[in-house]
């Protein structure tokens, strides 16, 4: 079986040039002193270098703290590694868990960036929404993603309806949609989870997913590993947990396959703007890191880990 994601994920790398940047499993990653950014990823060590030396070396100190979206998580954990090599004496601590919780977390001042895929406001009361900076960093795309076994029986592309019907739990068969006769076991995304808005919100046009509380987590590396273990499984995930998979298999809808180049296009419609909150403005070593992200020595390293520069988009809005 042809895993075709990320192949045409680096297709739209190449296609697209290195334009300037925009700007993250329930795992937690503590990032300091001279970390080395070539093992989040297997890119070499002279793209970390170049990084380093474009940079002005200023000597900031100090800690930093966030959390919220698992898909946003592996870009913040990679930026983090790279930005210690440039400040060394700065501490990064990230964590997931999912947006609504990093909303809150960062609206009750107790981390200081709190990592979301939707807007404050679509998970925070006003009260505690007023006061936050949004910080827009990047684009993120989601797939849906199957057991290999769905996919060798057949079913590599599905309609929105279909989608729609199988999230919902109207239909339990995968023979309904041109599959083997096997049940459909949904893995699925607790409601506080900003990927499971963005999911419903543009894959399942506002319905919302039935619950499969025996097998929901919103640990993105978790919901992975689940699909590749149970047979019949779907769920979905952001790009970036998709780099270098090849144990699941990802599945078009209405023919148009989740890729980069199709998100950029404006052909393929399951994607948002990752945020990062601060409450207020940002301190001098948050800022600083902030910056980092949304550099243009940073952008081309977004494409690589599966996110998308905010300017290659050509439709803006959906």
């Amino acid at each position: 079986m042809k895993r075709k994601i990320m192949a045409l994920v680096m297709t739209a790398i190449v296609a697209t040039g290195m334009l300037a940047g925009c700007g993250g499993n329930s795992d937690s990653a503590s990032t300091s002193g001279s970390s080395s950014a070539s093992a989040a990823s297997g890119s070499s060590d002279n793209s970390a270098s170049a990084a380093s030396g474009n940079s002005t070396a200023e000597e900031l100190s100090g800690t930093i703290t966030a959390a919220g979206s698992s898909a946003l998580k592996p870009l913040a954990d990679d930026a983090a590694e790279y930005f210690n090599e440039l400040h060394p004496d700065v501490s990064i601590t990230i964590d997931a868990g999912g947006s609504g919780q990093g909303l809150q977390q960062v609206a009750d001042g107790t981390v200081d960036i709190g990592n979301s895929d939707v807007s404050a406001e679509e998970k925070l009361d006003a009260s505690a929404s007023e006061g936050l900076v949004d910080h827009q960093v990047c684009v993120i795309t989601m797939a849906p993603i199957v057991n290999p076994d769905v996919y060798d029986a057949g079913v590599t592309d599905l309609t929105k309806d279909q989608l729609i019907s199988i999230f919902t739990g109207e239909t339990t068969n995968w023979s309904e949609v041109g599959g083997p006769d096997e049940d459909i076991i949904l893995i699925t995304r607790p409601e506080s989870s900003g990927t499971r808005a963005t999911f419903e919100k543009y894959a399942l046009d506002g319905n919302s997913e039935a619950s499969n509380a025996s097998m929901e987590t919103d640990d993105s590396g978790v919901l992975l590993q689940n699909v590749k273990d149970t047979k019949g499984a779907i769920g979905y995930v952001a790009l970036s947990y998709l780099v270098d998979e090849t144990e699941v298999a990802t599945l078009a809808i209405d023919g148009v396959e989740p890729t980069l180049e199709n998100t950029y296009n404006g052909t393929y419609p399951v994607w948002t703007y990752e945020h990062m909150y601060t409450n207020g403005e940002p301190n001098e070593v948050v800022q600083a890191f902030l910056d980092y992200i949304m550099s243009d020595e940073y952008g081309s390293r977004m494409e690589e880990l599966g996110y998308g520069v905010s300017s290659k988009m050509t439709v803006t809005e959906h």
